[in-house]
């Protein structure tokens, strides 16, 4: 049975950032922060990964944010309120360990990675934890959800690339600000593969500052989202393969070889121009056509 979207807005003022919520009773049953969804818009659709943004288990629905980047998710943000998706199946991945700890938790989200840092940062609060929240992004048109993550953050430090709201610089400025200033518990990024990649390397101990433990969410090439088609697969620095789909996609950062998985995100490159190029002319054949009266 297709799945409607109960509701669709544009954020930011880029637009290029969608939110939906997702009418799915059974899944936001069971959806935890660090969950992920499989898409299929149609019967020809790719099957695409989106993390859980939101769930509400009364209205029975669950929220994606995406940006529109490619084909599958130019073909999502094309449909309107009130439309349907043929499959989302989930809740899939591990859930993050929601307990009260001593110390403060550090979170951070990088552009559209702002929205699956919500059900973390509310998890973890509602259990009683003191939340320090950064969120950043190259503009103030790509920021979004600044209310809600206040509401979830005893401290909300917002940066911009170009200085056009909050401070100006990258997230790892005030991240390490904080840890000179006090003992953290864990940090949980969650973004664009170099901007964990540059948090993993703040927090790794090797430097002047202290380490900490880490969490990143690696939203990979998937297909079946439960292990068996490799797609998602990740090497560690020890040259040990993981799954993102089943190990993740919340992993220890410090494990991950961020140099090979930003190879990997590059290998289809081409293609998915290709694709985004065939729909964008088959989006203009069939409106001609319409226009045409046929």
């Amino acid at each position: 049975m297709p799945y409607k979207i109960l509701k669709k807005i544009e954020l930011g003022n880029s637009g290029s950032l969608i939110e939906m919520d997702i009418k799915a009773p059974l899944i936001a049953k069971k959806a935890r922060a660090g969950n992920f969804l499989l898409l299929r818009i149609n019967e020809t659709g790719e099957r695409f990964p989106l993390t859980v943004a939101d769930y509400d288990r009364e209205a029975g629905t669950v929220t994606i944010v995406f940006q529109v980047v490619g084909k599958s998710t130019k073909h999502l943000a094309s449909l309107s309120q009130g439309g349907e998706i043929l499959d989302v199946v989930g809740p899939l991945g591990n859930e993050i360990h929601v307990k009260k700890y001593d110390k403060p938790i550090v979170i951070i989200g990088g552009g559209v990675g702002i929205a699956p840092c919500y059900p973390q940062a509310k998890e973890l609060k509602e259990a009683g934890n003191k939340i320090i929240t950064i969120i950043g992004a190259r503009n103030k048109e790509l920021l979004f959800w600044r209310e809600k993550m206040a509401a979830v953050s005893d401290d909300l430090i917002i940066c911009t690339d170009d200085g056009s709201e909050g401070r100006k610089g990258v997230v790892t400025e005030p991240l390490k600000e904080i840890i000179q200033r006090e003992e953290i518990e864990h940090v949980i990024a969650i973004g664009p593969l170099i901007m964990m990649k540059f948090v993993t390397l703040t927090t790794n101990g090797k430097g002047d500052l202290p380490l900490v433990k880490t969490f990143v969410s690696l939203n990979t090439i998937m297909v079946d989202g439960t292990g068996m088609c490799g797609g998602c697969r990740f090497l560690t620095t020890n040259g040990d393969i993981y799954f993102a789909c089943v190990d993740g996609p919340d992993v220890d950062g410090h494990i991950v070889d961020f140099d090979n998985l930003l190879k990997r995100a590059r290998y289809m490159v081409d293609e998915e121009k290709v694709s985004l190029e065939k729909y964008d002319h088959e989006c203009k054949a069939l409106k001609k056509y319409a226009q045409e009266g046929h």
